[in-house]
């Protein structure tokens, strides 16, 4: 125990020594040796023990690294296909946003949540985790303390999803369709329905990424009616862009022969964009973070998370190949 504290004190008197091992651990990250739930695992190191040196630079970071990440994956997915699963994976996509804001709203009320707090914990788990909750948070006005609990929620329960949802899928036996498809509807942030599908095989992937973007333009309509229903009505809606640029990805991978010559090269560099983006979403989860959640909002989180995982691995266990 000793020699544990005087390791950690040494650490944080060494300025250099911290970001040493931070930018050794980034390097890592981007080498095929490190797979996502490692990076993520890794970050959480960071976090508890070492300290992120740049943790005012992070949130900025994960999100423009997300996004470019994002985009590159669609080089190296074909379009008529990525087509057939958003078609696929429509139904299950509104039956869900609709039953988890529902559900979300009675929780919030039952456990005497905070309404915005409660709001942004619905909309994180029923759409796509902390993307729709940075759109949603400025229309509704949310507050810093309510935007970090809800984020923080949010990012436990990926962080879970992130090493349960493959062992679940391989117990169970889910085809690569199948897989995809729950990822997409079940797993909360973008980061970590890519990481969980990419380990699982390359069309759950495909699949998770098509499925899970379709589901993320739901951020839109949402975002006007959330301006009715909190009456603020000045509030500035935040379109994630970046998905129409993953769709210009795909047809030129679909269309373009020049394009299809390089489409491996670009979608592996976008998949260890996604692992380092993992490993920094991690070192964002330290003590204050964890600790500013309280067991309310975690409690209404996994609630949520339960139902729309159960209820949606029943739905394509039982009516998908």
């Amino acid at each position: 125990m000793q020699k544990k504290i005087v390791l950690g004190n040494w650490i944080q008197k060494s300025i250099t020594t911290r970001e040493l091992l931070f930018l050794i651990m980034v390097v890592l990250c981007l080498t095929p040796f490190i797979s996502p739930p490692i990076a993520l695992l890794l970050g959480l190191i960071v976090a508890q023990w070492i300290g992120h040196p740049y943790l005012h630079l992070n949130h900025k970071a994960t999100h423009l690294l997300l996004q470019v990440s994002v985009v590159g994956l669609g080089f190296g997915m074909n379009m008529n296909s990525a087509l057939k699963a958003g078609k696929e994976g429509i139904l299950f996509t509104i039956v869900s946003i609709i039953s988890i804001l529902v559900i979300g709203f009675f929780m919030g009320k039952a456990l005497k949540l905070d309404k915005k707090t409660s709001y942004l914990i619905s909309v994180g788990t029923a759409i796509c985790g902390g993307s729709a909750i940075a759109a949603i948070s400025p229309v509704i006005k949310a507050k810093e303390n309510q935007i970090s609990i809800a984020i923080g929620t949010i990012f436990i329960l990926n962080s879970v999803a992130l090493f349960a949802f493959p062992a679940i899928g391989s117990a169970l036996d889910l085809s690569q369709t199948q897989f995809g498809m729950w990822c997409a509807i079940a797993i909360h942030d973008t980061s970590s329905v890519v990481g969980a599908a990419s380990k699982y095989g390359d069309k759950a992937l495909e699949i998770a990424t098509t499925v899970k973007l379709a589901r993320a333009l739901w951020i839109i309509p949402l975002a006007f009616l959330s301006t009715y229903v909190f009456k603020n009505k000045g509030g500035n809606i935040k379109i994630p862009y970046f998905i129409g640029l993953f769709v210009l990805a795909m047809m030129a991978n679909t269309y373009i022969p020049f394009v299809q010559e390089y489409s491996q090269y670009l979608s592996g560099i976008a998949k260890a964009g996604l692992t380092l983006t993992l490993f920094l979403i991690g070192c964002g989860l330290n003590r204050n973070v964890l600790s500013a959640v309280g067991y309310k909002p975690l409690l209404q989180g996994i609630v949520l998370w339960i139902f729309i995982a159960g209820g949606a691995l029943w739905a394509i266990m039982s009516f998908s190949a």
